[in-house]
């Protein structure tokens, strides 16, 4: 069976790793990939589409439809925001984009990448925020949805998006294995356990870093 897919964030490190490992799969047939800015990536299975606002996709519902699964990957860090300006990114933007591919796409499966210690009810406003919008993905009547919690990510060879703390944590992957192995994984694992959760399913709809290394290990896969 092959797989048609959108995919958001592209122009960040895990959207770019999701991305190659997409490109590189036999069970994806098409990806596209929406992006507020243009990406230098070009492939034979590749189109784009320039979105510069989630909140306006009015002119974009032709694009957007026809698709088996999003992977969205987009994704801003808390540093320095207020909690209103964070939820505007991390949960309203998600679920404006997220509800309007429901109406284009009803049969689709819905993948996002939350992150490792994600809780509604968490003190911490960015794990709280992401709750929020992981339980509110979960409550749409997407074919299936599932709210991946990758920790650490090893970066997959060849991306360019790569922020300087990953390169240099990069060299350490193996240490931090054993000392957090639930904790760590690779971007390649990450990218195989979104394809294999249309391919294979999950019994899971939160994925933490151990699922998404199982998934990524099931039989067919070529996790490293």
């Amino acid at each position: 069976m092959f797989f048609r897919i959108i995919l958001t964030g592209a122009t960040g490190m895990v959207g770019e790793g999701v991305l190659l490992e997409c490109l590189s799969h036999p069970s994806v047939s098409k990806v596209l990939m929406v992006n507020r800015r243009s990406s230098a990536i070009k492939h034979p299975k590749l189109t784009e589409c320039i979105v510069p606002d989630f909140f306006q996709l009015d002119h974009a519902t032709e694009q957007l439809s026809g698709y088996d699964a999003c992977f969205y990957c987009a994704g801003i860090s808390s540093a320095g925001m207020n909690e209103a300006d964070y939820s505007r990114i991390t949960y309203d933007t998600t679920l404006h984009f997220a509800k309007t591919l429901l109406s284009l796409n009803p049969s689709m499966t819905f993948n996002h990448i939350s992150g490792s210690g994600t809780n509604s009810r968490s003190r911490f406003m960015w794990a709280r925020v992401k709750g929020k919008a992981e339980d509110a993905l979960l409550a749409l009547p997407f074919k299936t949805a599932y709210n991946f919690r990758p920790g650490f990510m090893k970066p997959t060879a060849g991306q360019q998006n790569v922020k300087g703390f990953y390169k240099i944590l990069n060299v350490l992957t193996p240490l931090l294995k054993l000392i957090f192995p639930g904790k760590v994984c690779s971007m390649k694992e990450v990218g195989l356990a979104m394809i294999n959760s249309l391919r294979k399913g999950y019994p899971k709809n939160i994925l933490e870093v151990n699922d998404i290394r199982k998934l990524a290990a099931l039989s067919g896969s070529r996790s490293k």
